[in-house]
This record gives structure tokens, sequence and C-alpha cells, in this order.
């Protein structure tokens, strides 16, 4: 799959080569090998000799099992990444496909970037709900949120209250109250959500 993450102006610093540097690197400070590290993040050493150079695209899952293996925050393994820009530039369609609470209930999330600012951390998701599927009106988390209706309409509840949003349509919350989609009303329905959040 191309590189989603595409360093403005920069060829030879992909996504995907800084990761593996960091990798490298944390594994070399701790002293270890390639066999040594992919067995305690459950990888096979040939995997994880594809992520330390550059060859492949680790899963979310695959980079939360490499930082805990290597005692670091998941944010240690985009560091080289992020010291080059700031800026990060994603393709139609070329999103990270990733599991949150609502995707069992059918719920598409397509991480559109990160943020490893050390004081404020921000998930823009693309959300994406094709066919009648369970509604979950009972998401909490720390932070703020904000939606903005790219298509379709639902009946959005924030804590007492029931939103009726359409294309166009946007809201913005304290995402510590429970919200969710109560009520699918037009299908397809793909909205924008910006969640952001002080980091401790």
């Amino acid at each position: 799959m191309q590189d989603p993450h595409e360093l403005i102006g920069t060829k030879d610093n992909r996504l995907e080569e800084a990761i593996g540097r960091q990798v490298r690197g944390y594994r070399k400070k701790l002293g270890i090998t390639v066999v040594d590290l992919a067995g305690q993040a459950d990888l096979s050493a040939g995997m994880l000799s594809k992520i330390e150079n550059g060859l492949t695209s680790p899963s979310l899952a695959t980079l939360r099992s490499l930082s805990n293996a290597l005692k670091v925050p998941v944010t240690a393994l985009f560091a080289s990444y992020d010291e080059v820009s700031d800026a990060m530039h994603v393709r139609a369609n070329e999103g990270l496909k990733i599991e949150r609470r609502g995707t069992r209930a059918g719920h598409q999330y397509e991480l559109l970037g990160h943020s490893t600012h050390p004081m404020l951390a921000v998930e823009p998701y693309l959300i994406t709900i094709t066919e009648a599927s369970d509604v979950f009106p009972r998401f909490q988390h720390a932070g703020l949120e904000f939606l903005y209706v790219l298509e379709g309409a639902v009946n959005y509840r924030h804590a007492d209250t029931v939103y009726e949003l359409r294309s166009g349509d946007s809201l913005f919350f304290d995402a510590d109250k429970p919200h969710g989609p109560e009520a699918l009303i037009s299908l397809p329905l793909r909205f924008l959500s910006m969640i952001c959040w002080a980091r401790d």
C-alpha cells in the first residue's frame, strides 16, 4: 500500500522509514536483538525486520505492541518523522483504518492524522455508516469533540438532548457526557469527527 502520510517536499523520509528508525533505535538502546523484541511484541522476526527497514506499514495494534515491548509511548515511534515537519498529508481513501468502540456497531473509522504536541492531543476521523447498524449513543471519553456531517442524516444524542444533524450541520460538545448516534435517518452517513484533549 502507498504511504498514506506523504511528507511534503521530502521523498526520503516516509512515515514507515521514520517509524523503523525509532524502533531500531529503541531496540538497540535496550540492547536486545530483533528476535528478542519480536518475541516480546508477538511478531515474527521477519515482520519486525521489515518494520525496522521501513518496508511495511505497521497497524495501530502492532505499534501498540512494539511500544509496550520497548516501554515507550506509541507517539515516541513517530518522533523522527515529526521532527522533520509538523505537516501531514493524507491522500483520499488512504487514511489509517482503525478499530474503536463503535466498530462493532458497524461504524467505520478512518484516522486522518495524529498529533504529538506535548500538551494537546488531536485525532481527526472520517466516520462512515453505510447500512443499518446498531446505534450507540453511549460514547464517553475525555476532551472535546467536533462533528461535521458530510452526507446523510442522523439523530445524535449528547447527554439529555437529541440533535437532528444533516449534511452541512455541525455539533461541538464536551465528550465526557454520553453521546452518539441515536437514530440513523438517511444512509450512507459520513461525518468528520475531531477529538481533542489535554495530555496528562
